[in-house]
């Protein structure tokens, strides 16, 4: 079962997924350099607090929370300290560009929690093989979104055609790791559809997902339950398919997202 990362800092809604097997909940404290990094584009920057940690963590019951915090710096050891006090059960490292830079917060965390390595630059990924074995490594996410704007493609999903999730996610079985990337719609939403997404998932042996600004809608907390309950039906159809069926849908989505990249300038910002 592939796990589906709630981004919020609402008690409530964490309460709600809570309830539902397979949730994770993401609270992201990142803002340093991102309001610059997504100037002029549709995407979510989040206004979530510190004290939020405390306030979502007493919330949950069996759901993980995850805390997205910034990229290494000066501060970094005292935010660690912050969030773990608080209650989270991992941390993710953002926008690490070199294997010192992740060798580093694995010092800092010092095994206290697992580690979430969030793949977002042309430097990471070309260093890939100098970091996947970085003590206290737990999952390796691919963050679509900054990666494909850091290698210059056009749409958000190129870097899944052009075979550079397929080359992380072999890199992270190799040493036992988890592996999870990018966002999900609902099921026939989205310039490329949640289901076609979910079928590569599960075509690369992915854990992890983010639900989408989409995907949760005006009202998360209504959509929730019933956009879970078709994402579960959809993912075990798939996995029912042969590998000639998983080949041909292979060569199908990454038809498609040439076709989309196409039609849009370079870095254009897309749902």
């Amino acid at each position: 079962m592939i796990d589906l990362l709630q981004v919020t800092n609402d008690p409530a809604l964490a309460r709600q997924c809570d309830a539902i097997e397979g949730m994770r909940i993401f609270l992201d404290l990142e803002t340093m350099g991102k309001a610059e990094r997504q100037a002029g584009r549709n995407t979510f920057i989040s206004t979530h607090q510190m004290q939020d940690v405390a306030r979502v963590k007493s919330q949950l019951r069996r759901a993980q929370l995850m805390v997205r915090v910034n990229p290494l710096h000066g501060g970094t050891a005292a935010e660690l300290d912050a969030v773990l006090a608080q209650g989270a059960d991992l941390v993710m490292l953002p926008m690490f560009h070199h294997a010192a830079e992740l060798a580093a917060f694995s010092g800092l965390v010092a095994g206290r929690v697992p580690i979430v390595a969030l793949l977002e630059t042309a430097q990471a990924l070309a260093c890939l093989d100098d970091w996947v074995g970085t003590p206290g490594l737990f999952e390796v996410f691919v963050g679509l979104n900054d990666l494909h704007l850091s290698l210059g493609c056009r749409f958000m999903f190129e870097p899944l055609a052009q075979g550079h999730v397929d080359r992380v996610a072999g890199a992270a079985h190799r040493q036992g790791l988890r592996f999870g990337f990018g966002g999900i719609a609902r099921l026939d939403e989205g310039l490329l559809p949640g289901r076609d997404v979910l079928a590569e998932h599960l075509r690369l042996g992915s854990r992890a997902v983010i639900l989408s600004r989409t995907f949760r809608g005006d009202d998360p907390a209504a959509a929730l339950a019933p956009g879970v309950t078709a994402l579960r039906a959809a993912e075990q159809a798939l996995q029912l398919r042969s590998a000639q069926q998983v080949e041909s849908d292979r060569l199908r989505i990454a038809q498609r997202i040439a076709q989309l990249a196409a039609t849009l300038s370079t870095g254009a910002a897309v749902s």
